[in-house]
């Protein structure tokens, strides 16, 4: 986890030791499981060090105090279980639409000890539907086109949240194709963002705001 604290270390984050050991035990236990689960298709250390956890890192400066976070599609729990692990003040809402995912969310959460942490079995549109206007803000990593998202999204947070967008590089093209959707779930592009992971890897993170 060398390269994380020197990520850290260079961007002005500061990692405690209990963090740390939270961050590998969630890394060793999305290793070890998935062994005869697919949780990632990436299992070099170094790659996993870099495409995940820095990764979810990188969204930190993004999240206000005491936020209500949902992470939907949060799969192996990047980046909303990142998040939390680094953030004791946010609530926390994990979901996904494959039960055996939610389960082992559940038994990670338990294993680190996190409060304030729901591991949710359910379909973006369909909790959406339940619970529209529920949160402060909402994360999406590598889950679906910008136009798809924007709908679900933009009903899950409340006038004046957020919604977070973590895309490749160029985003041009996404975003001019997302613009109707946009429209219709009243969001308005406020930042992008690019983040650094390495010196040859960036992506974006896009600030939606619900108007």
């Amino acid at each position: 986890m060398h390269t994380v604290n020197n990520w850290a270390q260079a961007n002005g984050l500061e990692i405690t030791e209990a963090q740390m050991n939270a961050l590998t035990a969630h890394k060793n236990q999305v290793l070890t499981v998935n062994q005869y689960m697919n949780l990632t298709a990436i299992t070099n250390e170094e790659d996993f060090a870099v495409k995940h956890i820095i990764d979810s890192l990188s969204l930190l400066p993004h999240i206000s105090e005491g936020a209500k976070v949902i992470d939907i599609g949060t799969g192996a729990g990047f980046p909303g279980l990142v998040l939390r692990i680094m953030r004791e003040d946010i609530k926390l809402t994990l979901l996904d639409s494959l039960r055996k995912r939610v389960n082992f969310l559940r038994e990670t959460v338990d294993m680190l000890g996190l409060s304030n942490v729901e591991c949710t079995h359910a379909r973006a549109e369909e909790w959406a539907k339940k619970y529209p206007q529920a949160y402060d803000i909402c994360t999406a990593r590598a889950v679906a086109s910008l136009d798809k998202l924007a709908a679900y999204a933009l009903s899950l947070v409340k006038k004046g949240g957020i919604f977070l967008a973590m895309k490749g590089p160029e985003v041009s093209e996404e975003l001019q194709k997302a613009k109707p959707a946009l429209e219709k779930y009243r969001g308005s592009v406020e930042n992008i963002t690019i983040a650094e992971l390495t010196p040859e890897l960036r992506h974006s993170i896009i600030t939606i705001r619900k108007c």
